[in-house]
């Protein structure tokens, strides 16, 4: 039998790390579509550089326990995106599954592979056949039967990586989005990657097992390599991954929290130290859960649907050999809410940067959203007062031409996009959608959170139902309807021809139909356009021109 020193698997993992990372971009390019939440290759290659680092950093003659440790830290600390997570988990149940092994032998390698697709599946509360857990469940299936074969290390582990490539190549039959578009789950990939690069070289091989399958990169490809999300599609656009400090989290508790949160959760580690994911539109209300029950850290917070727009503009480009021709003009805007995002794609906006009044999107965000155009020229829409000087900000840096409509309202951006000419310059454009702002007036009605005055010196008490007219509190009241219907006097509806109203997430549709019909019984002639906005925090917003 041959005997692998604490040095060999060492540099084996080194060597799993290099040729994962070298790798990343088939993974990462090889798309049949884009979709979101950042790109497997690199996020598993991060998990597995982490590790390395934290390798490196043991003294001389560290023990088996050390490495573990090390291994485990390394990868939870490191994790990026789903897979990365899960790669951080099949990592840890390796190293627990093998704790009590000094050598590694094949029975060592079955009771490693059990516990790390024990462990990983914990970690997902819907897994998914036909992903990277199946690909580590039939690896771990292939290592007890070599345990029951009774076969040598090095044959044990060779079956292990043929098993897993095999396994990849049958991902289409198990996961019907994946047949549908003759595909291969590309996390399942890059786990079969990592264990060839390992095995290989701790088997002192020059040749990986993967090159003989058909949808290897380096041939022409029988089926693709797709990262499709890892299980699922998610309909929320930030994805949140960050790490927590904390003695007392109930990670079950957790798990259940951000299950109201989106999608994709995950919460793993042990007290007292987590990685947190999940997919979200409200990071702020992850981030302040997390922030009343411990210290975060490491806090990255991607946008997917910019991602998905720029990695779909790359892969046009590679497939096609043709320059991607920059269309005359683009148009970015600012929206919370689903709703508001998709009028002003109606409307004509390329590229929806999810903020508003509490989640303000930073310069470096319209940035990127004024690059996802792929326009020559670009207006931005910030539809918020405290967003208009990252706009300008955006709009100075910009490699392209840029100008900044200054609204400070969706509804604002809907009035806006009507005076777009596309056969107009920047400038013209800019100034005739500027002023029509002037024919709008925007209400705003919410919650007050603390004690305050309105315009006139009225007492505000928190919980309070407040009305904003363009940037002044003109009503107080005790519900919604109310306040609407004083602000719209104070905003002289008499005078106006219409009025949109846009619903908030938690205002439901009774209610807003009930909303119309009393807007409608007092003012006959105002034409009535409601929509759901879907916004965070404002039950109403509307205007009146």
């Amino acid at each position: 039998m041959t005997e692998f020193t604490g040095n060999d698997v060492l540099s084996a993992i080194a060597s799993a790390s290099k040729n994962l990372s070298e790798r990343k971009d088939e993974i990462n390019r090889l798309n049949v579509f884009p979709v979101p939440d950042g790109d497997t290759g690199t996020n598993m290659s991060l998990t597995l550089e982490s590790v390395v680092k934290n390798l490196s950093a043991l003294p001389m003659g560290s023990s088996a326990a050390d490495v573990r440790r090390a291994i485990t830290t390394g990868a939870l600390m490191g994790a990026r995106g789903n897979s990365g997570v899960i790669t951080s988990q099949i990592l840890r149940g390796l190293c627990e599954g093998s704790a009590d092994q000094d050598e590694i032998t094949t029975e060592a390698i079955d009771a490693a592979f059990q516990r790390s697709a024990e462990v990983s599946f914990q970690a997902v509360r819907k897994p998914v056949e036909g992903t990277i857990l199946t690909v580590l469940k039939d690896a771990a299936a292939a290592a007890k039967q070599a345990h029951k074969k009774k076969l040598e290390p090095a044959e044990a582990l060779e079956e292990i990586v043929k098993e897993a490539y095999a396994s990849v190549q049958r991902t289409p039959d198990l996961l019907p989005v994946l047949k549908e578009n003759n595909v291969v789950d590309a996390g399942g990939f890059g786990l079969a990657i990592l264990f060839d690069g390992f095995v290989s070289a701790l088997l002192g091989k020059d040749e990986f097992a993967g090159d003989q399958f058909t949808f290897s990169p380096k041939t022409e490809p029988k089926v693709e390599i797709e990262h499709i999300q890892d299980w699922e599609g998610s309909e929320y656009r930030y994805c949140n991954e960050f790490l927590v400090y904390s003695e007392t989290l109930d990670k079950d508790e957790a798990l259940d929290f951000l299950s109201t949160m989106g999608d994709c959760e995950l919460c793993v580690g042990a007290n007292p130290r987590f990685k947190v994911h999940v997919h979200s539109n409200t990071p702020n209300k992850v981030l302040e859960y997390f922030l009343e029950r411990g210290q975060i850290f490491e806090v990255f917070i991607h946008n997917m649907d910019l991602q998905s727009i720029e990695r779909n503009d790359k892969l046009v480009a590679e497939q096609s050999d043709v320059k991607i021709e920059r269309k005359a003009f683009g148009v970015v805007g600012v929206a919370a809410g689903e709703g508001n995002a998709k009028i002003l794609r109606s409307l004509g906006v390329d590229v929806i940067v999810s903020g508003g009044q509490t989640m303000n999107p930073s310069t470096a965000d319209l940035l990127d959203a004024v690059v996802a155009t792929n326009a020559e020229k670009v207006i931005i829409l910030p539809n918020n007062s405290n967003i208009i000087m990252a706009a300008n900000s955006a709009a100075e840096l910009a490699e392209v031409e840029c100008g900044v409509v200054p609204t400070k309202s969706v509804p604002q951006a809907f009035t806006a996009l009507f005076g777009y000419d596309a056969g107009a310059t920047l400038e013209e454009n800019i100034e005739s959608m500027t002023e029509m702002l002037s024919e709008v007036k925007t209400g705003e009605v919410t919650t007050a959170v603390k004690d305050s005055r309105d315009a006139k010196g009225n007492p505000i008490a928190e919980g309070d139902v407040i009305g904003i007219a363009d940037g002044s509190i003109d009503a107080v009241g005790t519900c919604v309807e109310d306040v609407v219907m004083g602000l719209l006097e104070v905003m002289e509806a008499d005078d106006a021809d219409t009025c949109t109203l846009l619903a908030g997430e938690d205002y439901t549709d009774e209610q807003l139909d009930a909303l119309v019909e009393r807007i409608e019984a007092k003012y006959d002639d105002l034409e009535i356009d409601a929509h759901r906005g879907d916004q965070p925090l404002y039950p109403v917003i509307f205007s009146v021109e």
